[in-house]
């Protein structure tokens, strides 16, 4: 299997539990170029993996990343954030 074949390729911003835990989960991220997973907290620490592509992801904290092919961030609790896609991503999410 591959995350390339997980996402419709005409959807801009694309979310899909990929594997799930008794704790915790990992979702399968697509946000193509020019498109913004929109403002939102989580509620536990997580964790982002750029895949393939490149975005770049926000905070209110005035924190700001660009993340390329194998480069991660961790993402804070109960911290307004975003991402944006700057090249049509792949992405893993893990918390």
């Amino acid at each position: 299997m591959n995350t390339l074949e997980l996402h419709d390729k005409n959807k801009e911003v694309s979310a899909l539990k990929l594997f799930g835990a008794e704790e915790g989960k990992i979702l399968s991220l697509q946000i193509l170029e020019g498109a913004r997973l929109k403002e939102h907290i989580t509620n536990v620490p997580a964790l982002l993996i750029c895949l393939n592509g490149q975005v770049k992801f926000e905070n209110v904290q005035e924190f700001s990343s660009v993340l390329n092919s194998g480069d991660y961030v961790k993402i804070e609790p109960h911290v307004l954030h975003w991402v944006d896609g700057l090249k049509d991503s792949q992405l893993l999410l893990i918390k």
